[in-house]
């Protein structure tokens, strides 16, 4: 089967580093190919070079864009990946913001890179752990992510058996709802969960963010390796600026080093940095 040509591999590369953020060197032709194939089976294109041409000199780029944006960024996402951030969260983070007044009475969270929403469901499960067990504590939880077709899939919190195998057996008694059909071999979110939990779409690329500015706890995990240092760099800034004062910006354990001299943050721990008071220079 034909092949994308160099010119429109290059093109495809540069748009998505241009419009997300996410360098895609020639190592990854493959799976940028392979993934561009579904979209190029559902326009009923006969091959990867004629859906180049299609795109990128034929006036259909327009259209085509979020498409695109959605095979090549979609990622595999895990409920309670790096376990160690949801324990942190409970035991560290959330009595830490309540000790000092900065919640303001309900506790605000966004999962700055969702896909499908195992984080965000993932730090829902936990807060709401936490509320039952005499906590008194209200939240609610943002996730946003680039993808609109991953964000389809968080909203309707439907999940296949082998991806729930990852929530442990306690949450997953609670949280999740076993099909009627056993044969199905999937489950959903609670209602208790979805209704804390809103999704919308957000390209971290952008220059400023629809999003409150005085969330309590941020999740930007392992999408920063993706980025060059210098939209890093940007991205954590502007983050920073969503963060009220005390507030806490967590990054995953392959990210550690991201955060150094973010105007705004300093680092607490390996992969936590806190919000400082003040204004940011």
């Amino acid at each position: 089967m034909p092949q994308l040509s160099d010119q429109h591999f290059e093109n495809v590369a540069d748009l998505i580093q241009e419009r997300v953020g996410i360098q895609i060197p020639a190592a990854k032709r493959t799976m940028v190919e392979g993934r561009l194939r579904k979209r190029m089976r559902a326009l009923d294109i006969e091959s990867l070079s004629a859906y180049g041409r299609h795109v990128f000199e034929e006036g259909h780029l327009a259209v085509e864009l979020v498409h695109i944006i959605d095979c090549v960024t979609t990622n595999k996402t895990d409920f309670f990946r790096e376990p160690a951030h949801f324990d942190q969260l409970r035991d560290e983070l959330v009595p830490m913001l309540r000790r000092n007044g900065a919640t303001h009475g309900r506790l605000k969270l966004w999962s700055a890179a969702a896909s499908t929403g195992a984080e965000a469901y993932t730090l829902a499960m936990v807060l709401h752990d936490m509320a039952m067990a005499g906590h008194a504590l209200d939240y609610a939880i943002l996730g946003t992510d680039v993808s609109t077709e991953v964000l389809r899939v968080a909203a309707d919190g439907i999940y296949p058996e082998e991806v729930l195998q990852a929530v442990p057996p306690h949450f997953r008694r609670r949280y999740v709802m076993n099909a009627r059909d056993p044969s199905w071999k999937v489950g959903r979110i609670v209602p208790e969960l979805r209704s804390r939990v809103h999704f919308k779409h957000l390209n971290l690329m952008n220059a400023q963010y629809a999003v409150d500015h005085d969330i309590d706890i941020i999740f930007c995990r392992n999408v920063l390796i993706y980025f060059d240092k210098d939209t890093q760099r940007a991205v954590l800034s502007r983050l920073a600026t969503h963060l009220q004062p005390g507030g806490f910006l967590v990054v995953g354990h392959s990210e550690s080093m991201a955060g150094a001299g973010v105007p705004g943050l300093e680092q607490v721990s390996s992969t936590i940095f806190g919000r400082t008071k003040g204004p940011i220079a």
